[in-house]
């Protein structure tokens, strides 16, 4: 038993870049491959988190299909970052996922239209547009 992992959460979104490097230094003597990022997109700065947490050694990372969730604690909190944002962009950056986007693309349009809600992901929305007639 023990602890494997530690996950930095940014719960209510109001990270930045900087002051996510800033955290990661912090833990300089621990092996980056120990630590996870959390990261909520309330104010739109979700993804520049994770560049900026992978650009520090930080490989994982929570995210959420569509972008669905939220904080019972933190009103006005938006959901994880889109898993299709971060699987899209790794995807851009030459990082292997091995997740399907077209398929994780069709499930964030799906849940998001059975719950009657735009989907919070950019990538989603992008494609949707460019398939829709």
């Amino acid at each position: 038993m023990g602890c494997y992992e530690i996950s930095l959460g940014d719960t209510v979104g109001l990270g930045v870049p900087t002051a996510v490097k800033k955290l990661i230094e912090v833990f300089q003597d621990i092996p980056m491959s120990a630590l996870a990022g959390h990261f909520h997109d309330t104010y739109g700065m979700a993804v520049a988190n994770v560049v900026a947490a992978w650009e520090m050694g930080v490989a994982t990372f929570d995210s959420s299909v569509g972008g669905l969730g939220g904080c019972p604690h933190a009103k006005g909190a938006s959901g994880n970052v889109a898993t299709e944002d971060l699987v899209w962009l790794f995807g851009r950056m030459g990082v292997e996922t091995g997740i399907d986007l077209e398929a994780l693309v069709d499930c964030a349009l799906w849940i998001s239209e059975a719950l009657g809600r735009a989907p919070a992901s950019r990538v989603a929305r992008a494609i949707a547009a460019k398939t829709s007639p």
